[in-house]
């Protein structure tokens, strides 16, 4: 995909030591110094609202460093956005869809425009390093400007049938439900909250949206962005608070047509069965991964030990998408597992601010807590090859900072190779063959991403034939399991990974915002 408007595409795996993009970083990085300390409202039909009760949105990289005050909204705000939602349907259903695509391509030009801004508050915010936070800037614009092109492509969605006599007219036509609710998770508080609320937008809803509790800044963020692209009043509100006080009533309130959460399968299947107690209505989830890596006997071991670390270790494990499991060939696994320990060991730990760094923070103390508790099971029932350390000094004391661990010698069903932790754990096995990696690959709940290594391509297509993924990858440098781009690679779980059988950044995408009328009539 080429750039717009002539500027220059970073991409997650693109990002390049270019001296200009540093410096226009460092140079917003002070500017958004200038906002932190301020208190901030909702967004409720067009409107800003500020609240009596709020939160504190904290650096997690110097948790000492408020960046915000946020409203902490309720039930009483969830009514009033979701009324304001449904009053604005209307006339933005029947808005024609490329009028509804040019207000979206602005707020995409208006957040290609202000990337460097978006992103070193996303520094802030989430602890992003600077290619990761500026690779999530730059999807969110791609994601909107992605599913513009799906629906102006195929026409707003209406096609004409056949016909049995030949005095009648007939036609399948795609049409809005009416009012989502968007939930996004903070790993990705741009790219996925403008890709979800995108799909639903571009396809004539409207959206109630709920930030991360952890990134309510870059949240609201895009709410004044769509706002200033000249979204009418109304069409995207965004409620700020917890999930107990603003996700619990939005679910259950039952003007909300549809639904779309990412984050973990525990909460996604329990929202599920909330939403559609007493009425079918589409709910889409995108959830969690316990994603594998498989190198054969075959495999460039530089090249997977890249993509493996990349993709294990990059934002701290915490994405989806993140390697967590590595299945290896018992004749290069010693040699592998050596250069997994090299490229742990040689990985930058800081502030996500400074050139350089690649691992910033963990989100919070809870996820700190997590980490512990999985490097103590790890060395209770196996081996930390290397890492396992939380930092708690040398200028990492008021943070959330953790070393990136290896781990072996793990029985194949252990807790640590099928659930999801969300941390910089990589744990690594040795198998017999590829059948055996497929196999153990595949003795999981979830089905979310995997990638293989090997020069042999009847075993990369044997891999991409049996494994239970929507998102595979081979001989990936970049990333063994990480770094799906709009338009490039859809990004589909299978199984415990997600329930709608079509995927972000994918062709099919926007079609699930919609639902089918058909027409006939006589002439």
């Amino acid at each position: 995909m080429e750039p717009k408007g002539g500027a220059q595409k970073i991409t997650y795996s693109t990002f390049a030591d270019n001296q200009e993009l540093h410096g226009a970083f460092e140079t917003a990085a002070r500017e958004v110094r200038g906002w932190f300390g301020q208190t901030h409202p909702v967004l409720i039909g067009g409107a800003e609202r500020h609240l009596e009760r709020t939160f504190d949105d904290l650096n997690p990289s110097d948790t000492r460093e408020t960046l915000g005050r946020f409203a902490r909204g309720g039930a009483a705000e969830v009514q009033d956005a979701v009324q304001a939602a449904a009053a604005a349907y209307p006339a933005w259903s029947r808005r024609d869809y490329r009028e509804r695509a040019a207000l979206l391509r602005a707020g995409a030009d208006r957040i290609s425009a202000h990337r460097f801004e978006l992103a070193a508050l996303m520094s802030y915010e989430v602890g992003k390093n600077r290619a990761e936070a500026l690779g999530d800037t730059e999807e969110a614009a791609d994601l909107l400007r992605y599913y513009c092109d799906q629906i102006e492509s195929a026409h707003g969605f209406t096609r004409p049938l056949e016909r049995l006599t030949p005095n009648e007219e007939t036609r399948s036509v795609l049409l809005p439900y009416g009012v989502w609710g968007v939930i996004a998770p903070f790993n990705f508080p741009l790219a996925l909250s403008a890709g979800m609320s995108g799909g639903a937008l571009v396809a004539g809803n409207t959206v109630v949206f709920k930030p991360a509790s952890d990134a309510p800044f870059t949240g609201l963020m895009l709410g004044r962005i769509l706002q200033q692209a000249g979204l009418p009043p109304g069409v995207f509100n965004v409620v700020t608070g917890s999930a107990a006080e603003v996700g619990d009533p939005l679910i259950a309130h039952p003007a909300l047509a549809g639904l779309i959460f990412t984050g973990s399968f525990a909460v996604g299947t329990e929202l599920e069965r909330r939403f559609s107690a007493h009425l079918p209505k589409p709910c889409i989830l995108e959830m969690g991964g316990k994603n594998a890596a498989i190198v054969t006997a075959q495999a460039d071991l530089e090249l997977a030990a890249e993509g493996i670390g990349r993709s294990a270790f990059g934002y701290g494990g915490q994405k989806c998408s993140a390697c967590s499991r590595a299945y290896v060939a018992h004749e290069r696994y010693d040699e592998l597992l050596e250069r997994l320990v090299h490229y742990a060991g040689s990985v930058k730990i800081g502030d996500p601010l400074e050139r350089g760094t690649f691992l910033g923070p963990l989100i919070n103390r809870a996820a700190v807590d997590k980490y512990r508790s999985a490097v103590e099971l790890a060395r209770r029932d196996g081996r930390v090859v290397t890492g396992g350390g939380v930092l708690e000094q040398g200028g990492f004391e008021h943070g959330h900072f953790v070393t990136p661990a290896v781990v072996d010698s793990l029985g194949h069903d252990h807790p640590l190779l099928q659930e999801e932790l969300f941390v910089p754990l990589l744990c690594v096995a040795a198998v017999a063959d590829l059948d055996e990696a497929i196999a153990r690959s595949n003795r999981s709940a979830y089905g979310l991403t995997a990638g293989i290594y090997s020069r042999d391509d009847d075993e990369v297509q044997t891999f991409f034939d049996r494994i239970e993924a929507g998102v595979t990858y081979a001989n990936r440098r970049s990333g063994a399991t990480t770094g799906a781009w709009p338009g490039v690679n859809s990004f589909c779980g299978w199984k415990g990974s997600g329930n709608s059988g079509k995927g972000a950044c994918g062709p099919y995408y926007v079609a699930q915002f919609l639902r089918e009328q058909s027409r006939t009539w006589m002439r």
